[in-house]
């Protein structure tokens, strides 16, 4: 039996007027779900348990299996792991988004946070700049390295979690210094990210950015604080070899630290223009030649256009997931004649009104390839559908044992 995962990144929604009262995944074209939808095991699940963070950290982790309550260690600790970054017991380390901010003649705390992703730099031009702010800020307790796109890392040797950091895409076109770190060492955080902005706005790179009408990377924003992490083995909860596919160091350190093969795929860049043919591809790779029996398929392209608001390419997106991954690797997969168990669905809604992430349950669908009976009548894939059906996960991270058991 072969298990598959497709983790459509933030695709839960709400109805829209303009969709004509539907949620992009009702409004997307999704020929491949909709075939096996009537066939499927369809429910709700709650991927973040009450109290915890609304992130992708908590919400991938109980997908996957981790009570969050037991293993939550933090968003960035488990970015250090994909990143190849040797942490130390003593580390604490900390996500570092390039993010743009107003830059009229105003005091730092005035500025006002426009975009946590600045057009989705590109990880050549972050780079660059996150070199600069190492060079000025890092010292012997203090480095920074560079990630993917907007997203990197600050490991801290002897630095503290008991901190209140905000996540930047909670506020977007809010007043920064109504958002200032609250806890231990708060005073010199906001001095690195206020620092930045002097290192930063003048770069070339960001001279170039302008010129070419993108907005540029001109602050780092510290959040999403943790310590080194220790999961179970993927392969000792669940008896089967793992592989992870993602363009994020966030999920990519999850299977790493789970004990998963984490898969690079060329051009995959965690938004809407991602390569999902090399996804497809490399999925259909890892289970058939390098025989893997479990694959987690990452798409983060829903997310990033939930955050931007970017109507049309959300559904765009999930059209996508749907005719260029989930169609290829099903049809592979029957060609071979294998068996297989295919489970979709989001890790948290991330409706483009609200721009951010919410705990709502996300709605799950389970296909069995050697249990296809009767057709639920009327039966869809889509977040009102997955309410009426009766079936809830109240704890998130026991649907993985469900799937794969």
């Amino acid at each position: 039996m072969k298990y598959v995962v497709v983790l459509a990144d933030g695709m839960a929604d709400e109805k829209l007027e303009a969709l004509n009262g539907k949620t992009p995944l009702e409004y997307a074209k999704t020929p491949n779900i909709d075939a096996l939808a009537p066939y499927s095991e369809i429910g709700l699940v709650s991927t973040i348990p009450e109290g915890c963070a609304k992130g992708s950290d908590t919400a991938n982790l109980s997908v996957l299996g981790y009570n969050p309550k037991q293993y939550y260690f933090g968003r960035s600790p488990l970015e250090a792991l994909s990143m190849g970054v040797i942490l130390e017991d003593s580390d604490v380390t900390f996500r570092t988004n390039v993010v743009t901010v107003t830059e009229q003649e105003e005091e730092y705390e005035n500025k006002i946070i426009l975009d946590h992703s600045c057009d989705e730099i590109t990880t050549e031009e972050a780079g660059v700049l996150i070199e600069a702010i190492e060079a000025a800020l890092g010292d012997e307790i203090k480095q920074f390295y560079p990630g993917v796109s907007y997203r990197h890392l600050l490991v801290w040797d002897g630095g503290s979690t008991k901190v209140k950091l905000t996540p930047p895409h909670d506020i977007l076109d809010k007043r920064i210094g109504d958002y200032k770190p609250e806890g231990d060492y708060q005073d010199i955080i906001w001095e690195m990210m206020k620092k930045s902005y002097e290192i930063l706005h003048n770069h070339p790179v960001n001279q170039a950015r302008k010129a070419r009408g993108l907005k540029p990377a001109n602050s780092i924003w510290i959040w999403g604080e943790g310590i080194k992490p220790n999961l179970p083995q993927f392969k000792d909860k669940y008896k089967v070899d793992g592989a992870v596919i993602s363009a994020v160091d966030l999920i990519k350190g999850i299977g790493i630290g789970a004990g998963m093969t984490s898969i690079d795929v060329e051009g995959a860049t965690g938004n809407v223009h991602t390569n999902y043919k090399g996804k497809a591809d490399a999925a259909i790779k890892t289970l058939l030649e390098d025989q893997n029996d479990f694959v987690y398929i990452h798409l983060e392209g829903p997310d990033e256009c939930g955050h931007r608001s970017e109507l049309e390419n959300k559904v765009s997106a999930i059209s996508q997931i749907d005719q260029k991954v989930i169609g290829p690797v099903i049809q592979a997969l029957k060609e071979k004649n294998e068996d297989f168990k295919l489970m979709i669905l989001p890790d948290h809604p991330t409706p483009l009104r609200l721009r951010t992430h919410t705990d709502d349950p996300v709605p799950y669908m389970i296909y069995d390839s050697t249990k296809v009976g009767i057709a639920e009548q009327n039966q869809e894939y889509n977040e009102a559908c997955a309410g009426m059906t009766g079936i809830y996960f109240k704890n998130g991270y026991e649907l993985m044992g469900h799937f794969v058991e």
